[in-house]
């Protein structure tokens, strides 16, 4: 479990994330709407330790988490717009390079299995990312989080560039991700998919968190509408 509990940062006069409350379970995908600068990857970057807070907690299943506290790292994986993974490298070498940086050692039936559970072609394991597209680099990004056996995964803009096909491969893989368990966090501009995808919806203006709501109780068109409304 991901939990903020009055969350705020705040650069001298500049209040990026004001007294945030938001909390997701084993099992649920929350997605954060907002227009940039609203807070969402304030938010991100907190969770993941790359900023300190001015107030609040960060607790992962229900334990404080400090900022340099190297906890969250054996729960936590990122899944930015853009995965910065090694273009000289194949997705198996990348794989393995990351697991190993994570403590673990797989042998190469397993790490091929990571890969063909997040969709990405067999034919595609040996050759460079350099030639990937951006859906295919989510696939292996998305394989490392497996591979580290990440309990949350954090999402900044995923479908950001993608094709429908390949956003529709990947809002499958997030699904399946959910059913496992996992915790999923995604900051998105894609309201549609937010609704297809999430389990619940936060829309932020303005460093807050100004609606909560479940995604089985709005629609898409209800959701824009009351988006729009709201910034």
């Amino acid at each position: 479990m991901l939990q903020a509990i009055s969350l705020s940062k705040s650069y001298q006069s500049y209040q990026a994330l004001n007294q945030l409350n938001l909390t997701v379970n084993p099992g649920e995908v929350f997605c954060l709407l907002g227009q940039n600068g609203a807070g969402k990857t304030t938010t991100i970057n907190l969770f993941l330790g790359f900023i300190e807070p001015s107030e609040g907690k960060i607790l992962i299943n229900n334990k404080e988490i400090a900022s340099h506290d190297d906890e969250r790292r054996k729960h936590l994986a990122y899944i930015p717009e853009v995965v910065m993974l090694y273009g000289n490298l194949s997705a198996l070498e990348n794989l393995d390079y990351f697991s190993k940086l994570a403590g673990f050692n797989y042998d190469n039936q397993s790490l091929t299995g990571f890969l063909n559970r997040c969709g990405l072609q067999e034919t595609a394991h040996q050759k460079h990312l350099s030639g990937f597209s951006k859906g295919m680099r989510q696939k292996v990004g998305i394989a490392i989080a497996l591979a580290k056996n990440a309990s949350i995964i954090l999402m900044d803009e995923p479908t950001s560039g993608l094709d429908p096909k390949a956003t529709a491969e990947f809002t499958q893989l997030v699904k399946q991700l959910a059913a496992e368990g996992k915790s999923i966090l995604m900051a998105t501009h894609d309201i549609f998919n937010a609704v297809n995808v999430g389990s619940h919806i936060g829309i932020m203006k303005q460093g807050e968190l100004i609606h909560t709501l479940k995604a089985s109780d709005i629609t898409a068109a209800d959701l824009q509408e009351l988006y729009l409304q709201t910034i």
